[in-house]
């Protein structure tokens, strides 16, 4: 309820002239300086308002009395930005996958590309580490099926494996062994056995001899002696862990049977010979690369 206005005798403030409750309320004014602040950032906003874009409308905005917008200064960041990257494209694109990898300077920037490159059009398969998945390879470890070389993983990404779109793509079949009544169930049985012994994994010694001679006669022409494999032909390597379609007997069983096609697309024509450089650059500095 209003009160008369009088000086409170503790802190020397007057009141108000209210009170709740037999508590009085002190008339204690924001200092100058905050008033005047408060009254400059109102004339700031105002400024800002008529000066620079602010007011959304129904298919624009208030333009502002200076016509400034940030897309200006976008544009012109982007076109520094493609500036300063033009130079080492040139370079890229005068230079073999050898000569980037032995410049520190240019094989960063290549591998920096690449892993863009690589992110959007590789990562869907090879996922976002490179680390493969069944009948996608891995491209982080030893194992490669043509090659881990720079210039062989240039020729794959270039040309693709078993991309009938290329005529230079990368082309080897394996036969459907049952499929193709070139061997009985028991006879793939003992070879895969024998693979298995390979790794030390087999379980029917006596298996694993009769398919060592049918390996011999039917398999060494590419996966060579002893399994080690052959990158000039795609034949995997089968004496160690490392499988692309799983190296369980079952599955073993089943790619000799019925055998695999895995097809990866060409990029060339679909991406530009930088780019295919800068991914080449990328996958072997991963770790795996020859």
């Amino acid at each position: 309820m209003p009160t008369k206005i009088e000086k409170d005798a503790i802190s020397g403030q007057n009141t108000t002239g209210h009170e709740w409750d037999g508590v009085k309320e002190l008339n204690t004014p924001l200092p100058r300086w905050w008033i005047l602040t408060f009254y400059v950032s109102i004339a700031w906003a105002i400024g800002y308002w008529v000066l620079y874009p602010a007011w959304p409308l129904v298919n624009s905005y208030t333009p502002g009395l200076l016509g400034y917008h940030s897309r200006s200064e976008l544009a012109s960041d982007i076109a520094a930005a493609k500036a300063q990257q033009q130079k080492y494209l040139d370079v890229l694109a005068k230079s073999t996958v050898a000569e980037i990898q032995q410049d520190p300077q240019l094989r960063d920037f290549a591998i920096a590309g690449g892993r863009s490159a690589f992110s959007i059009n590789c990562a869907p398969c090879h996922g976002a580490g490179a680390a493969g998945g069944k009948g996608y390879p891995n491209l982080v470890d030893d194992d490669w099926l043509w090659g881990g070389a720079l210039e062989a993983i240039q020729t794959t990404v270039t040309h693709g494996i078993r991309w009938d779109a290329d005529g230079d793509t990368r082309q080897n079949q394996m036969p459907a062994f049952l499929k193709d009544n070139m061997l009985k169930a028991a006879q793939i049985n003992d070879v895969a056995e024998y693979v298995l012994s390979l790794s030390k994994r087999g379980s029917d010694a006596a298996a694993a001899a009769r398919g060592a001679k049918t390996f011999g006669e039917q398999c060494v022409a590419c996966h060579k002696e002893g399994g080690v494999g052959n990158p000039e032909l795609g034949a995997p390597r089968l004496d160690d862990a490392i499988w692309l379609y799983g190296g369980d007997k079952a599955s073993i069983v089943q790619t000799i049977s019925y055998a695999r096609r895995g097809v990866m697309p060409a990029w060339t024509g679909r991406l530009d010979p930088v780019t295919i450089k800068e991914l080449t650059v990328y996958v072997h500095s991963l770790g795996g690369g020859q």
